[in-house]
């Protein structure tokens, strides 16, 4: 059955199909939920799609807030009534000298990190433009505290704080319909950054791209739907739905679009 799954999505992508498949069995077999790391849009997308062919697992989704990019999945048999705190999240609040200090998402994560802490533990990172929040794995988020002190060269404390007094995010994006003629990597850049191909393809061999935020090194790479494109300076951007071709065969797409 795996082999008829596989072809529907990428190649490299058939290990965590099989990771899925493997937390299904796993509660069909225990009768009991399973939780998963925090995972990425595309493989949430993943996720639902697999687990929408069951007749006796149910799915729910969680990142802490309402349009949260990271969510943690609870594959769970019908008895069962899942609760917030199955989930296993938590929420950092990262104090810091706002009037005299600036820090960024990528120091903020870059420092999670580097407590050896995996990426699949930390789910988003909000801002309102000058407070920071952190959504992080509820087993790590003492470990956290207790190991970042500084983020770049700026000392912080971290302190617990409820989801419900999250900050709203500063971020806005806008939904656009374009026509691309492939779902290349450096073409949509180039379409939705209105600049030529073979600057889309220099941003990617100079590492300024990132494809669900790992850093792309290849500009011929298809981009799906739910993946997240990251450009250094510009933004992101992803897929909501490939909705058909043209009659030249360019594809239609709708994308949401992150404005800096």
């Amino acid at each position: 059955m795996n082999e008829e799954v596989y072809q529907h999505y990428r190649k490299e992508e058939q290990t965590f199909i099989d990771q899925v498949f493997g937390w299904m069995q796993q509660v069909e077999n225990r009768y009991a939920p399973y939780l998963s790391v925090f995972l990425t849009p595309r493989e949430a997308m993943i996720v639902t799609r697999l687990i929408g062919n069951s007749d006796t697992i149910l799915l729910k989704m969680f990142g802490g807030y309402e349009g949260a990019e990271r969510k943690r999945a609870l594959l769970y048999p019908a008895y069962y009534e899942p609760q917030n705190e199955d989930f296993e999240a938590a929420a950092l609040n990262i104090i810091f000298p706002v009037k005299f200090a600036n820090i960024s998402h990528g120091k903020i994560l870059g420092t999670l990190i580097s407590t050896g802490i995996d990426r699949e533990r930390i789910g988003d990172i909000i801002t309102d433009g000058e407070n920071w929040h952190a959504i992080v794995d509820y087993n790590v988020k003492e470990y956290f505290k207790l190991h970042v002190t500084k983020i770049g060269n700026v000392g912080v404390r971290l302190e617990d704080i409820a989801f419900e007094n999250l900050l709203e995010s500063s971020e806005s994006w806008e939904t656009k319909t374009i026509i691309a003629s492939s779902l290349r990597l450096d073409t949509l850049l180039a379409k939705v950054y209105n600049f030529s191909r073979q600057r889309a393809k220099d941003s990617v061999s100079s590492g300024m791209v990132k494809v669900n935020f790992m850093e792309m090194d290849r500009s011929d790479v298809t981009i799906g739907e739910n993946d997240i494109v990251s450009l250094r300076r510009s933004g992101r951007f992803w897929i909501d739905t490939i909705d058909g071709t043209t009659k030249k065969d360019n594809y239609r797409l709708t994308i949401n679009v992150l404005k800096v």
